[in-house]
C-alpha cells in the first residue's frame, strides 16, 4: 500500500502555474493506483475549481494567490482551494439545466464539479471549495 500524500502549494493567479497543479495532483493520485475514471473525474472537477478561482474568484489578478491543499489516501482524496476573491453563494448561480439557462454558459462547472466528486462543499464567504473523492470499496 502506498504512503499517504500530502501538501499544500500556492500559486500566483495563473492558468499554467495550475495546470502544474493539475500534474503534481495526477502524479500522488497514480501512485496511489486510483482507477484511470478516478483520475479522469478528479482531474475535470480539479480543472474547473482551479480556474473558477483564478478567473472568477482573483479575477486574473497575478498579485492575488490560489492555494490549493490536497491529501490522498488510499481510501479518499481531499482537496480544499482557497482564492482571494470576494466570495460568491453557489445558490446564487443559475441552474444550468433550467430551460431558461441552456443557451447561457454560467453554473456548468459547479454542475461537473458535483457530478464527479462524492462531496462539494463551499465555506467562508464562498472564496474556499472543500471537495473529496471517495474510492470505491472494490478497488
Amino acid at each position: 500500500m502506498p504512503p499517504d500524500h500530502q501538501a499544500e502549494v500556492s500559486i500566483p493567479s495563473d492558468l499554467a502555474e495550475a495546470r502544474r497543479v493539475q500534474e503534481l495532483i495526477e502524479g500522488a493520485l497514480q501512485a496511489s493506483a486510483y482507477s484511470e475514471h478516478d483520475i479522469f473525474s478528479i482531474k475535470l472537477a480539479l480543472e474547473e475549481a482551479l480556474v473558477n478561482a483564478i478567473k472568477h474568484g482573483n479575477q486574473m489578478d497575478p498579485d492575488k494567490r490560489v492555494v490549493v491543499a490536497y491529501s490522498v489516501t488510499p481510501a479518499r482524496f481531499d482537496i480544499r482551494i482557497t482564492d482571494e476573491g470576494d466570495g460568491f453563494r453557489p445558490e446564487d448561480v443559475p441552474d444550468p439545466t433550467a430551460i431558461e439557462n441552456l443557451e447561457r454558459p454560467c453554473g456548468r462547472g459547479l454542475l461537473l464539479m458535483r457530478g464527479f466528486m462524492t462531496e462539494v462543499e463551499y465555506h467562508g464567504k464562498g472564496n474556499v471549495v472543500r471537495m473529496a473523492k471517495v474510492r470505491d470499496a472494490g478497488e
